[in-house]
């Protein structure tokens, strides 16, 4: 939102700023002269600032009053009208300590550095001069520079008194870590804010140097209780910031500091689930820098789980509870950060994705609340919508937080009753009267509320957020928990739909008494328990619920030790749906979602879900996501490359599935997909052989950059990729092979593009976790399995014009560049072009393309359809290959690749495209084939490829009965004799 407006001074305010006025004034006044000469250069633009301010703030009226020099310093050095630059506060403080003597004194000059700071961001907040983020942020770096030099005088005194701590394991110096949680971490203080603290050390040890050595335990136990003091004792001087130490390991009762290896302990063997999320926000803020970003990353795989975990939303729930039990414990109904709608809300939806997703996606692993909300955003988990009124409704609640803390310093988020004091808030966030901020304030915590249930709430509550009087599908509870008798069961079973109510009862009850269920723990049975009813009665609503809990069941085996995904259905309704949906419609698709459980979250956003993004958007998510994994994590970025592989292939199955995509379409987004993967794959092992050998070179000394290219032939060449389709891949460089590389660790040039090929093939092919990305056939290069890995561009021209046979320029009809040097890949299609657009015998031709779709047939189609017979066995209704059978696809193909070799000498444009529809289409335009024709086999085409497509998703071979296709096959054969094929 824009900075609330500054509203003009109301008449029941002028009181309390003319009194302030006249305070300071009679202050100044006992001022010597050259001090007191700084109020009457005021401007009148100045005192209306002071009027302005005094009359929302008492704290500043006092504080001016108090100590009227101060303050005409602070106005007269400009630091009310800008901001401070990065580091310039820490000087500040620095300076000041340093001839400081003791720690009386060291408690005196943090005190008074800390109201001077707050005078000047009070100021600069209610003068609009400074925004949320602004005033934040000058907060939390007054409270860093304070916790660390403090902790930074503190520790060199106390090293004097008891000796330096030294590690056992390292012989190192130690030092204190200092975490800052909550808002502070995330660099958010309020006005008023406590700072919540966490202690470690990073090994044991003890001091040295001093008459008595102290267990290093002992020594930072000691030197925290001395920070503590100096910022939160309450003195005369005021306080420096209220520390909390209470989210520290087993909380007050617990010891005050702990060494690294206890913490990781506690946090691995009992850390709670509101653990997890005060640690998201948990940020180095004295100390030992180094070793505490060290300790993050020991404590990061508490935090952040690497699969989908949403048992967050649960824990969140259960925290959201407890604190509205104490909001109406204590009447608080009015508090703009606990009660409904408030600051606490907003910041539960953003940590349920972070917990829930971050340990997959890393974008979401940060602290600050409004850069998560703009993730949540840009990577599709809200709407924009959503997250603006999020937004907006944060930054309005902040604002109105500091209001209230303003006026005397106090840490509130209660709307005051006071008359006068509502007058103050209104004013301050622009209003003209307490009414339309009332107004204002109730209309964005009723928005905020109301995302907040969308996210949190239970789904068993109704629209008021009070739970329903049974959980839904409760009545399947008892036959889950065999509280009926099997008649009975099949009887309710069968009610609801089951064809074969028997045996469906049987799966359920093997489910039950299986071994994973058996070695589930109690919280994953509960979980199991609560999903099951909601399957069932999710199943009822179903045409064919017994296939679909046959195919669903072995995904809710998969994922038993592992509850949270049970979790992620349970709170999902419409998740749950679209995987009933999936699985009825395929098997394959409920296998792939069995072994790898985690594309259920793929699931949660139908929209996305159905809505593949094209071919830009895809190269630029893929390389977001790989930018976010260190360059050296070989096994992130593999599994990286897996996950996104499967998430957007299982888009692409149900937008096919829920018909929003057609056949050409699906294809084209598989393709796609794979050239996406491919650009990255080419990257990623490029970069990892020149971080080891150095560049290769080109002809004339310069380095290559890459000069490589991956070349699709076939299906993916033809923009035809089907699910679980391989790629037939050919690799060619345009480096010089004798050339060393420019490494320390140089080889030549022939060595390195091979070894370039052989890293691609081990990306592509190796078996993770999630699977293999393809499976890669490389036999269409020169000379197939006996020749090189990767060719050169010259190698490969002399094979493809001198030694090439027919069926290789047949398959160099669909070659297409997919990956890698722009200017090799213009090279390769000017080769292209040239070898496939020379003058051929046509009776020559016609003879090898018909002997080798003779060969075709007789290795690979149906026995009854071989060459020579196909007449009869078309006559007797055998069954149909698709793919290879006479009058089928491949036929298709081999006479689209034959007028292709034909006639391109004469029609150049007939080498524009690689698929067959597009090369149909020119065919027709240069008069080749008559329309109708054309037509014909493109709709056959189509029709051949949607049934194969169909039969894949089923898990079936690409053959149908024999009394399909009758016309497509006739006319497709006919066409074939007419080309004098036959």
């Amino acid at each position: 939102m824009t900075l609330p407006s500054r509203a003009a001074l109301p008449a029941t305010l002028k009181p309390l700023a003319e009194r302030a006025g006249q305070n300071f004034a009679t202050a100044v006044s006992s001022l010597p002269a050259e001090i007191a000469s700084f109020y009457s250069q005021w401007s009148a633009e100045r005192h209306a600032d002071f009027a302005h301010v005094c009359a929302a703030s008492d704290f500043v009226a006092e504080q001016a009053a108090r100590d009227p020099q101060a303050f005409l310093e602070l106005v007269a050095s400009g630091l009310l009208d800008r901001p401070l630059a990065g580091g310039e506060m820490r000087a500040q403080l620095d300076a000041l300590l340093a001839d400081c003597a003791d720690e009386d004194e060291l408690g005196r000059r943090l005190r008074r550095f800390r109201r001077r700071q707050q005078v000047r961001i009070v100021w600069r907040d209610l003068t609009r001069s400074s925004d949320l983020a602004g005033t934040c942020r000058d907060l939390s770096d007054l409270a860093d520079t304070c916790i660390d030099l403090a902790y930074q005088w503190l520790y060199a005194r106390h090293c004097q008194q008891f000796g330096t701590p030294m590690g056992n394991r390292s012989g190192l110096p130690q030092h204190l870590v200092i975490l800052g949680m909550g808002k502070l971490g995330a660099g958010e203080l309020n006005l008023s804010s406590d700072i919540d603290l966490i202690f470690g050390y990073p090994e044991g040890g003890e001091t040295q140097g001093a008459r008595r050595a102290l267990d290093s335990q002992e020594f930072f136990t000691r030197l925290g209780q001395r920070l503590i003091k100096a910022l939160d004792a309450i003195t005369v001087e005021g306080f420096v910031f209220r520390v909390d130490m209470r989210l520290r390991p087993y909380g007050s009762s617990g010891p005050l500091v702990h060494s690294f290896a206890a913490l990781e302990q506690y946090y691995q063997d009992q850390g709670r689930d509101w653990e997890r999320y005060a640690m998201i926000k948990a940020r180095v803020v004295g100390g030992d820098q180094d070793s505490g970003q060290r300790l993050l990353e020991l404590l990061r795989p508490f935090v952040y789980r690497r699969y989908l975990d949403f048992s967050a939303i649960e824990a969140l729930r259960n925290m959201k509870q407890l604190i509205q039990q104490e909001v109406r414990r204590k009447g608080m109904s009015e508090n703009i950060k606990l009660g409904a709608g408030g600051i606490r809300e907003v910041e539960f939806i953003a940590q349920a994705f972070q917990l829930i997703h971050g340990g997959r996606d890393l974008s979401l692993q940060q602290r600050p609340l409004l850069r998560v909300l703009a993730t949540l955003e840009g990577q599709g988990y809200l709407p924009a919508a959503v997250v603006g009124e999020l937004r907006e409704g944060y930054e309005f609640l902040r604002y109105a937080e500091h209001a209230l803390q303003a006026i005397d310093d106090r840490q509130t988020q209660m709307l005051p009753e006071d008359e006068v004091a509502r007058i103050r808030v209104a004013f301050i966030m622009g209003f003209a009267n307490w009414s339309a901020f009332h107004e204002a304030i109730n209309h964005w915590r009723e928005r905020i509320d109301w995302h907040f249930r969308q996210v949190i709430a239970d789904p068993d509550e109704d629209e008021s957020g009070e739970a329903e009087g049974a959980c839904i599908g409760g009545e399947w509870l008892p036959l889950w928990e065999e509280q009926v008798d099997e008649e009975s069961a099949c009887r309710q079973l069968a009610d609801a739909g089951f064809a074969a109510p028997e045996a469906a009862f049987k799966r359920l009850i093997d489910l039950r008494h299986g071994n994973q269920v058996r070695a589930m723990q109690r919280l994953g049975r509960e979980r199991l328990d609560a999903f099951i009813p909601r399957l069932l009665n999710m199943l009822a609503e179903h045409d064919r619920p017994d296939l679909t809990l046959e195919r669903v069941l072995p995904l809710v085996e998969a994922v038993a030790r592992r509850s949270a995904y049970l979790v992620l259905l349970t709170e999902n309704p419409g998740a749950l749906e679209r995987l009933l949906t999936l699985c009825a419609a395929s098997p394959m698709v409920a296998e792939q979602i069995a072994k790898f459980p985690i594309l259920l979250d793929e699931l949660l956003n139908e929209g996305r879900l159905l809505s593949p993004p094209l071919a830009p958007e895809l190269n630029a998510e893929l390389r977001e996501r790989l930018m976010r994994i260190p360059e050296d994590d070989l096994e992130q970025q593999m599994e990286t490359l897996r996950h996104f592989k499967l998430a957007h292939g299982l888009r692409v199955v149900a937008s096919e599935i829920a018909g929003t995509l057609p056949l050409m379409k699906v294809s084209d987004y598989l393709t796609w997909l794979a050239e996406a993967i491919l650009e990255q794959v080419l990257a990623l092992a490029w970069h990892q052989l020149v971080q080891k050998h150095g560049r290769p070179l080109r002809a004339d000394g310069t380095p290559c950059d890459p000069d490589f290219i991956i070349v699709g032939y076939g299906k993916v060449g033809g923009l035809e990729l089907g699910h679980g389709s391989d790629l037939d891949l050919v690799f060619i460089h345009d480096g010089d092979p004798q050339c060393e590389t420019d490494g320390e660790k140089s080889i030549d040039g022939s060595q390195f593009f091979t070894r370039l090929g052989q890293k691609i093939i081990h990306f592509l092919t190796t078996q993770t976790t999630s699977g293999a990305l393809y499976e890669v056939d490389m036999r269409l290069r020169p000379s197939g399995a006996a020749g090189l890995l990767v060719s050169s561009l010259a190698a490969f021209q002399a094979y493809q014009q001198n030694e090439a046979w027919t069926w290789e320029h047949q398959a160099l009809v669909r070659a297409r560049v997919l990956a890698g040097c722009s200017r090799v890949a213009r090279e390769f299609e000017g080769i292209r072009a040239a070898v496939l657009g020379r003058q051929r015998d046509l009776g020559e031709l016609r003879r090898e393309v018909s002997e080798m779709r003779a060969k075709m047939r007789d290795n690979l189609g149906t026995p009854a359809t071989a060459a020579g017979t196909a007449a009869n066995a078309f006559e007797a209704a055998a069954d149909f290959d698709l793919k290879q059978d006479a009058g089928g696809i491949v036929d298709i193909e081999f006479m689209v690749q034959y007028a292709a070799l034909a006639w391109s000498w004469q029609h150049p444009e007939l080498l524009q495209f690689t698929d067959n529809i597009r090369i149909l289409e020119g065919l027709e335009r240069a008069g080749l084939i008559a329309s109708e024709d054309v037509r014909f086999l493109q709709e056959a085409y189509k029709a051949y490829r949607a049934a194969a497509h169909r039969l894949a998703l089923q898990k079936q071979p690409g053959v149908v009965s024999g009394d399909r296709f009758h016309g497509e096959r006739r006319g497709v054969m006919r066409i074939w004799r007419e080309l004098e094929l036959a």
